[in-house]
């Protein structure tokens, strides 16, 4: 069947030439719905109606081109991800990710290296969406620095960093963000059951959630994902020989991990005390603060300043345009990658122009709520409902905006507190993230897995992340379902059911 998903994927145009024909598709049918008068009624403001902008009329052409330029630089994961390969790719041709994983492959048991990769990108949602720039070609290299295949790298770390990015061990922006939409919809029916909800309703299923995630992710690469793909036959031959840490590399490793020790403590010294300048205010002044949206500068910096400290250290850096050539060979690495950016950040500007992906989402809320069923088949629709329209959909926010409104109230009509709603959304939207093409860091991984395969396209990429789609989505639900049955806080004050 995955065979089947590859090569019908694989079909498929180019990458960039998708994007494009998306976006030209996306124009058509924005016209087709204008014309079709397609309108549903706006959770989000009482009385008003969502309707399909038409980008074939003369104030849609005019966006057309005065947007290009701009849906280009303001692509999601362009800067983010330009600025911190500038740090890592000094890290990586300095030698230190190199000897930093040798380190690792000859110090921690090779059983344990799948799991503890999947792990580290379940927790990377702590970073927002960092994990997605650094762990999948970190991934890569440790795979095959053991003598397996990268892609099989890319996939695990891809899982855990997606497809995980619900659940974590700690709190993270997801939970204020999602908590207070949740808060709002549970106000429109009982405001006072919503000013006793607090944002670490689903904290304790999703602390449990990483370690589900964790187990179920290594069997899929070990068993499904790794035996699938074979054995590489790339530019680096599988099953090299590792070999052990030289004095000067043991010694540019020490004092490189010094050098992080400080910047953390440099970090922490500008956020932790009530005058840090990166600290914000209110209830959640570490959550919602500078320091949040200054993270991708942090791990530039994280990786660049350890990776020159290292290469000055071993010689492989012995002035300013050593490390200059090292940044530029980097950036000369990223061409596919910024060429991509481009189509797809215009299908992801004009899907979200048109308001489609809104649309399609209010009438699906409206479909299930005409259905009604209640108890758990009520909660597993929705979860369908969630995972369907997260193909159309990418972000975790604008989804939940227009479903929480609608959803909220409706399970607590059946008897479900707001906390169930919220972590059956959750999960449903976790777990489709890793085959959803529209999702902006899906073009991204593609272009890290080209690095070792030139021909892989969006069908070996999919292919590979299905089994994970299908076994995160199986047992994570029925992780849920069993918690629901033993009525199990889902967190803190936040019980299952609710009492109108």
């Amino acid at each position: 069947m995955l065979n089947g998903v590859e090569w019908l994927g694989n079909k498929l145009p180019h990458p960039v030439t998708l994007f494009a024909i998306l976006a030209v598709l996306v124009i058509i049918a924005s016209a087709i719905f204008s014309a079709l008068d397609v309108t549903v009624d706006d959770p989000t403001q009482p009385g008003e109606t969502l309707q399909v902008e038409n980008l074939l009329s003369a104030e849609g052409i005019q966006y057309l081109f005065t947007s290009m330029v701009d849906n280009f630089i303001n692509f999601a994961p362009l800067g983010v991800v330009l600025a911190t390969m500038i740090g890592i790719g000094v890290a990586e041709r300095s030698g230190l990710i190199g000897a930093a994983l040798r380190g690792i492959v000859t110090s921690v048991p090779k059983r344990l290296v799948t799991a503890a990769l999947i792990f580290a990108g379940v927790l990377s949602s702590m970073a927002v969406d960092a994990g997605y720039v650094i762990l999948p070609p970190l991934g890569a290299l440790i795979f095959l620095s053991l003598g397996r295949h990268p892609l099989a790298g890319i996939a695990a770390a891809f899982a855990g960093v997606s497809a995980g990015f619900g659940a974590n061990i700690f709190v993270t922006s997801l939970d204020p963000l999602l908590g207070s939409l949740t808060m709002e919809a549970a106000a429109t029916v009982d405001p006072e059951y919503a000013s006793g909800l607090n944002y670490l309703m689903n904290y304790y299923i999703m602390v449990a959630s990483v370690f589900l995630l964790t187990i179920v992710g290594t069997f899929v690469t070990e068993k499904i994902v790794e035996p699938r793909l074979g054995t590489f036959k790339g530019k680096a031959e599988a099953g090299e020989e590792i070999t052990y840490l030289s004095k000067v590399e043991k010694k540019g490793l020490v004092y490189a991990a010094l050098t992080i020790v400080g910047l953390i403590a440099l970090a922490l010294l500008l956020v932790v005390p009530e005058w840090g300048p990166l600290r914000g205010d209110g209830d959640s002044p570490i959550l919602n603060s500078p320091f949040m949206d200054s993270l991708v500068a942090i791990l530039l910096f994280i990786f660049l300043i350890p990776g020159i400290v290292y290469g000055i250290v071993t010689k492989e850096i012995r002035n300013d345009k050593d490390a200059a050539k090292q940044m530029s060979d980097t950036m000369a690495s990223m061409g596919m990658f910024i060429v991509l950016a481009f189509t797809a950040g215009q299908f992801v500007a004009y899907f979200e122009e048109t308001n489609i992906g809104l649309v399609l989402g209010a009438f699906g809320a409206e479909l299930l709520e005409s259905l009604q069923v209640g108890g758990i088949p009520l909660l597993l629709g929705f979860m369908l409902v969630c995972a369907v329209i997260n193909l159309f959909v990418g972000s975790a926010s604008a989804k939940w905006a227009i479903m929480a409104p609608v959803f909220v109230p409706l399970m607590m009509d059946f008897g479900f507190s707001p906390a169930t709603t919220q972590a059956a959304y959750r999960i449903a939207d976790s777990t489709t993230n890793i085959i959803t093409p529209t999702m902006t860091y899906f073009a991204m991984v593609i272009a890290f897995a080209q690095k070792y395969d030139k021909k892989i396209g969006i069908g070996t990429l999919v292919s590979m992340m299905l089994p994970y789609t299908i076994f995160f989505s199986i047992t994570w639900t029925l992780m849920f379902i069993i918690w629901i049955l033993l009525g199990i806080d889902l967190g803190p004050g936040a019980p299952i059911y609710y009492e109108p």
